[in-house]
């Protein structure tokens, strides 16, 4: 099993770290950036198709935009206890190598919902 240590290439396009992820830990699942399976990841195909690494670099709101905030988004972060636009808003302010420092300090893939 890998180490959880501070990659800005391990933070997904919808600011999750992935370099805290069981399955990315113990290589059952490459990363969200570099898994060709993610194609049905409608933020992941926006992100590259604008030539972002993560939402943190478009103009607009996370919680206003409808490919951000949809049905999915949702129930993950019912399941999961997570707060998404915290983690773009995060790397908005801090950077995203601030951001993965502060998630493999935490040994979690997001910020948690208060």
């Amino acid at each position: 099993m890998k180490k959880i240590t501070a990659d800005k290439n391990r933070i997904s396009a919808c600011g999750l770290y992935c370099g805290a992820c069981r399955k990315f830990l113990s290589g059952k699942c490459p990363g969200c950036k570099n898994n060709e399976k993610a194609s049905w990841c409608k933020i992941r195909k926006c992100c590259i198709s604008k030539g972002y690494h993560t939402c943190a670099e478009c103009e607009r709101d996370v919680r206003e935009c409808k490919i951000y905030s949809n049905l999915i988004s949702k129930v993950f972060a019912l399941l999961f206890n997570s707060d998404r636009p915290a983690c773009i808003s995060y790397i908005r302010e801090h950077g995203e190598i601030a951001y993965a420092e502060e998630m493999s300090k935490r040994k979690c893939q997001t910020i948690k919902r208060k």
